[in-house]
């Protein structure tokens, strides 16, 4: 039987985030720069031959039947060979409900992974699809590619972004995506642009229209923000709870969390444009 697959489940950042509308179905038209962060859950992968699938580690707070990563799991089964079978182990760094995609990159650090063990042969399109069908930033990470998206975070144009030291933190609070999405206060027309035009404007110019809504809900996010815009722009990443700042240099990064601990767990992290997962698995 081969052996176990360790592979790499990375943050994203969200380095700026405008919602340009709603849509029939209720879901929010988005653009977005996502970026990948060195900061990883790990994931194990041990197959089987009963054809079980087994959730070694669940996670506080989460349902098996929720976790997108046995959800990835049984979601590829479906194409495999009859008795083939998974343990899934996850050593979770990344916090729920952070806003950095957790549970979306370990689905898809599953979706990549079963698929090199059992020999699947699908492609990232195959893949990406398969993704889609768990959660709109699936895509992203199966894709490995730093990327400017739109509609609803799904349809993705690779970038490259610079690759500065971020400092992030969780300031200790969960915050409802519902919630803020739902918030009758929340930015919901903000004039669509063009990709270009995005990039052009550099990180000064960034900004999460989400952020504002989150700041008034969540004073610990607020401050957090406060801390990290006295020394360089400050953002959120998704609706939250954890914020960034980035730096060109790791010992100012190092500087900057050093005294920030008062405002919640602390992170130091190099944005990646391709993602440690396809790094991993030389992709």
């Amino acid at each position: 039987m081969t052996a176990s697959l360790t592979l790499p489940a990375p943050a994203k950042l969200n380095r700026t985030l405008h919602i340009v509308g709603r849509r029939p179905d209720g879901y929010h038209e988005l653009q977005t720069l996502f970026q990948f962060l060195d900061l990883c859950d790990e994931i194990t992968l041990t197959p089987r031959v009963d054809g079980r699938l087994v959730l070694e580690s669940p996670l506080d707070g989460v349902a098996d039947d929720d976790n997108l990563a046995l959800r990835a799991a049984r979601r590829l089964q479906r194409l495999a060979p009859a008795g083939c079978g998974v343990s899934i182990e996850i050593d979770k760094r990344l916090p729920l409900g952070g806003g950095l995609g957790g549970g979306s990159s370990n689905a898809a650090t599953v979706l990549l992974g079963l698929n090199a063990l059992w020999r699947l042969g699908l492609s990232l399109d195959e893949l990406a699809t398969l993704g889609l069908a768990l959660g709109a930033d699936v895509p992203v990470f199966v894709r490995g590619r730093s990327a400017w998206a739109e509609g609803v975070g799904d349809r993705l144009t690779p970038v490259q972004l610079a690759t500065p030291w971020f400092v992030v933190i969780h300031p200790g609070v969960s915050v409802s995506t519902a919630g803020v999405f739902g918030d009758p206060e929340l930015t919901r027309h903000t004039p669509p642009i063009n990709m270009a035009r995005a990039l052009q404007g550099g990180a000064s110019t960034w900004r999460n229209d989400c952020e504002a809504v989150v700041r008034a809900r969540y004073p610990p996010v607020a401050s957090a923000l406060g801390y990290l815009g006295r020394y360089a722009p400050a953002g959120l990443t998704g609706t939250g709870a954890c914020v960034f700042a980035a730096f060109p240099h790791a010992s100012d990064a190092r500087r900057i969390a050093q005294a920030a601990g008062e405002y919640g767990t602390v992170w130091i992290a190099r944005g990646c444009n391709h993602s440690p997962l396809h790094e991993a698995l030389g992709g």
